[in-house]
Order: structure tokens, then sequence, then C-alpha cells
């Protein structure tokens, strides 16, 4: 019942919110008499507060137009190169001009199905494709795969990454970020098991939890204090009947996106304060960037209750992989099988989502990869979000990125 008092509840407070949303226009366009009022601007931030703490966040737009190529600008057309029930691989192409030849390696990258849609990788996918030619997983929300579609369970997301590697070629470089580290080493174990002639060249993993036993975060703990009939009980409910998903188990964004918050609760509050004070001294930059910010982060997804699920017992309570006992479908996983794949890890020093030393467990699984073909970087002063996005991605991470796809082409 709580994802539909969720609805009710986001349906009665609707004329609230763009009743705010409407006074904030009221009380800030030149064109309103009330604009000119006195304390105008401070009530206008007031009601723009309000209407941005209680409106809903659809999922935004890449908005990634053009790139810079050989110091020319280049025009990006975004294209479904695959499209899945539960998943869309998007290209984005280039539209070169005439007679300006140029050949880049193709990039996959995996974004997490973890809360969040793929755009949260807009700056990663702005900065790569300065070099690369990229695609990317754009998962679906859950609660818009009709049950038709049938279930998405973790060896389907395994299959679908599989599926995309032997699309784009054996000239592939596979980047995951976060989350999909676990499914895609998997991914790549298996194709090596069954000798496969599609192995892509690289594989980069960013802060994933490899082997959440080291270093364990506040989100690892979170996943093992509780058991697992825990989960099961209390944080999976079925999709109401206004969605195309009706009746769908789900683990659901609201949700997931309580829990971001709950990690941070003071800073979320204060960085609310200081978008009410830059509207009202009338610092619009600072204040569109907060806008830019949370339009992201809070525009959720669903995931589906069983890859949920079997992410939470399989990644964080069984540490199946690390372990070496995982098995897809009654095939093991078997990372000492990956051979002729070259493998760059990637930390953040102050990383408080996947601790110090998660994503490097990946070499001693990958045992059998040569020592020159393995890379090993820590970003300094680096959290979470700075190994993919903001002035340290695009300073520090990205170049190191490209020069061992470079080394490896």
């Amino acid at each position: 019942m709580l994802y539909q008092f969720h609805e009710i509840n986001r349906t009665l407070l609707n004329p609230l919110v763009q009743w705010a949303d409407a006074s904030s226009k009221l009380f800030s366009n030149p064109i309103s008499p009330f604009a000119h009022t006195p304390f105008a601007q401070r009530i206008a931030a007031g009601y723009e507060l309000m209407y941005r703490l209680g409106k809903d966040y659809e999922k935004p737009p890449f908005g990634i137009a053009t790139t810079i190529v050989d110091g020319k600008t280049v025009p990006l057309v975004e294209q479904v190169a695959v499209e899945k029930p539960f998943c869309r691989l998007l290209h984005f192409k280039k539209d070169f001009a005439a007679g300006q030849n140029v050949t880049q390696p193709t990039v996959l990258l995996v974004a997490p199905l973890s809360g969040h849609h793929s755009t949260l990788l807009r700056e990663t996918v702005r900065e790569l494709v300065k070099e690369h030619d990229v695609y990317i997983t754009d998962w679906t929300d859950a609660r818009m795969v009709p049950m038709s579609e049938g279930p998405f369970h973790l060896h389907d997301y395994i299959y679908y990454v599989q599926e995309f590697i032997r699309t784009l070629g054996p000239e592939v470089h596979v980047i995951s970020v976060c989350q999909p580290t676990v499914p895609v080493l998997a991914a790549i174990s298996l194709m090596a098991s069954a000798n496969e002639p599609v192995m892509p060249k690289t594989m980069t993993m960013m802060g994933g939890p490899i082997d959440p036993r080291r270093s364990p975060t506040q989100v690892n703990d979170l996943a093992t204090e509780k058991p697992f009939s825990w989960f099961e009980n209390n944080v999976i409910y079925s999709v109401p009947p206004t969605y195309p998903a009706f009746g769908r188990k789900v683990y659901p964004g609201f949700l997931q996106h309580a829990g971001f918050v709950a990690m941070n609760p003071q800073r979320h509050a204060q960085s609310h304060w200081d978008f009410y004070m830059h509207l009202r001294t009338g610092d619009n930059e600072s204040a569109e960037e907060h806008r830019k910010f949370y339009d992201e982060y809070n525009a959720v997804l669903d995931m589906p209750a069983e890859y949920y699920l079997e992410t939470i017992k399989t990644v964080f309570q069984d540490h199946s992989l690390p372990r070496g006992i995982w098995e897809v479908e009654g095939k093991l996983v078997q990372p000492q099988d990956i051979k002729t794949v070259a493998l760059f890890t990637i930390e953040g020093e102050l990383d408080d989502i996947s601790g110090s030393g998660q994503t490097e467990a990946a070499h001693d699984l990958c045992s059998s990869i040569p020592a020159d073909m393995k890379q090993h970087y820590v970003a300094p002063k680096c959290g979470h979000y700075g190994i993919f996005s903001g002035r340290r991605w695009r300073e520090m991470v990205a170049p190191k990125i490209a020069t061992f796809i470079r080394a490896h082409a």
C-alpha cells in the first residue's frame, strides 16, 4: 500500500506545488507588478523552494548536442542502437563533415541500475565522446515496462551486457561505473570461460563493489545489517494501476531517493537553504547550478524486485563474486579465465559509497591477465561522484582512461 499512498499524496500535493510555481513567477517576472513590491525577491525565493521540494522530477535529457574533435565542433545525434524491454543502448553518433575522416575507439559505457537514470553519467559521456565513439546503457524505469515483458533478473543484466558487447564487436572498450562493475565482470568472465571469439579490448571499472568486504561503507552496512527477508518484506511494492507496469513488483525509486537523502540529510538541508539565499541575493548562477544538480539527483526510477533482491543477496550479503561461488544459471563465474582483456580499476580517495580496495579487488580475481595489462588508480581528494563527473573527472580521471584505451587498442 505504500506505493499507492505515495501516489495519492503526490496527487493531493500537485495543486499546491503548481500554485507555488505560479506564485514564484508572479513575484519574480519583471513584467509582473508584484515583482516590484517590497520583499518580492524573498517571497519568490520561498515559493520556488517550496515548488522544488514538492515537484515531480522526470528523467532529464542528456542534452549533448555537440563535441569538439581535432579543434572542430562536431554535431552529435542520439540514436537507439539496440532496444530491449528493460534497456536501450544509446549511441552518440558524430555527424562528421564531408572529408573529416576520424576513427575513434568504441566505448560501451555501462551505467548503473541503482535508482538514478543513466543521465547521471552526462558529464562522463560529454568528456568521453571527445575522443571515443560512445554507447551507453539507458535503463528503463521498471514501472514503465508492462508485465507481459516478464521479469528482469540479475542474470538478465549480465546477458544484456554480453549482447551489447557482441553487437559492438571485438574492438569495444567497456567502462562500468559503480554498481555494474560486478555484473560486467561476470559477463566478461562467462564469455572468457566459453572461449567466445568476441571479447572486449579493455574493461575499466570505476568505484564499484567488486568485494564489499574491503573497507565497508554505510551503504555496505545497510545491506548487511538487515536479513534478506527484511528487504523482501519491507521495500518491495506493486506498481499502482496508473502506470504501464501495473502489478509488477519493484523497489520504488522514491524509497531509494529517501535513502540517498538520509545518508547526508544535513548537507541536503544546507544546500536547499543556500539555494534560497542565492535567490534572495540574486546569485542566479549559483541558483542554476543547484537546479541542475537536483533536477538530476531527484529524478529516480523503479528497479525490478527480482533484480534488486538478487543484487542485495549476491553482491552485498553473500559476496559471491570474491568468494568464487557465484553461479549464473548453473555456470560458475570465473574471472581467472579472462586472459586477453586489459583491466583498469579506478577508486576515489574519499569515496563513501564504494570503500577503498573494493574495486581494486578485481586485480586479484583476474589473476590470468598479464601484469602489463593491469592498472589501478586512486583519484586524490575525489569522492564517489567525483570520479565520473566534475572538474577532477575531467582533469584527472578521463585523461588516464583515454591513455589506457589507446595503449591497449
